[in-house]
């Protein structure tokens, strides 16, 4: 069963990888794979025990992800504390922007969720 839920992980991937080709190369080809799964389980209205078990092998080898970047910040320092103010403005903008739109969008869905129940009372 864990083979058969990591080959259906790799098998979204490589289609998501195929559709960034083909049609959207703005977006990265995982991520596709990543919105082609979520649509999949909102079809299936649940998630299958081998897809559970391959995803939760995957999980257990997380940390050894974080491993390369840790080793290339620790190694490129230098260079990172030269661009430190281009990068803390970078990261301010994205956050400042990631809020408003969050908070916007949020607003969004309160409002369409009064909408809706005012409409069926």
């Amino acid at each position: 069963m864990l083979l058969r839920g990591i080959t259906a992980l790799i098998v979204l991937q490589i289609i998501g990888s195929g559709v960034q080709v083909l049609l959207l190369p703005m977006l990265p080809g995982p991520i596709i794979g990543l919105l082609l799964l979520f649509i999949w389980l909102l079809l299936r209205g649940e998630v299958s025990p081998a897809l559970h078990e391959g995803a939760g092998a995957l999980l257990r080898y997380l940390p050894l992800l974080l491993v390369p970047p840790s080793a290339g910040v620790i190694l490129y320092a230098a260079d990172l504390a030269d661009d430190l103010l281009k990068l803390a403005l970078v990261l301010l903008v994205s956050l400042t922007v990631s809020l408003w739109f969050t908070g916007f969008f949020m607003q969004w869905l309160i409002r369409r969720q009064q909408r809706k129940e005012a409409s069926h009372e």
